[in-house]
């Protein structure tokens, strides 16, 4: 069950990614993906770059997550490049904590759209993307090397998830107050 206070603790625990994060990144990056991590200068890049936003989530002082977007201010779409929760971690809302933190992100830099692919073999990552709204728009097949699995292409209408997640009332934010997500 998620509560109001258990959102706002996660929330404060994801900021921003600098360079001086590369090292608790690429340890995850490494434990996450152990047969196709990213190397370590092209995730240097990632978060050098202005066209990304890569956030961290850190929990006594180690990253326990992290996920980036590409989206050009003012794109009309906007790519989620990668995100990780470290096993310990797992199950407790920060995967969706970091996904719903790169959406503020994407609406926020104007996009419409944003688009991301995951793993065929990996159903819990994809029940989460679509609880938030992605829906299926085709497969890669092969697409993720050296494992030869599939990538599910997935999109989200941002302009829709926006607009679900206005303030609710007291009465209806009363109504849901049990409701696990």
């Amino acid at each position: 069950m998620s509560g109001g206070t258990e959102d706002a603790t996660r929330a404060e625990t994801i900021r921003p990614a600098t360079v001086e994060d590369l090292g608790g990144i690429m340890t995850l990056e490494r434990a996450s993906f152990p047969s196709d991590a990213w190397p370590e200068a092209m995730m240097h890049g990632e978060l050098s770059s202005p066209h990304n936003r890569y956030f961290v989530d850190v929990l006594a002082g180690q990253v326990v997550g992290y996920a980036g977007l590409r989206a050009l201010t003012g794109s009309r779409d906007a790519d989620v490049q990668t995100i990780a929760v470290a096993d310990a971690s797992r199950g407790k809302g920060r995967g969706r904590a970091l996904m719903r933190t790169l959406l503020d992100e994407a609406h926020r830099r104007g996009a419409r759209e944003v688009f991301l692919e995951v793993r065929a073999d990996n159903p819990v990552a994809e029940a989460l993307y679509a609880s938030e709204g992605f829906t299926e728009l085709g497969r890669r097949p092969r697409y993720y090397q050296p494992d030869d699995v599939d990538a599910v292409v997935m999109r989200l209408d941002l302009a829709a998830w926006a607009a679900g997640r206005a303030p609710q009332s007291p009465s209806s934010r009363a109504a849901d107050a049990g409701a696990c997500t």
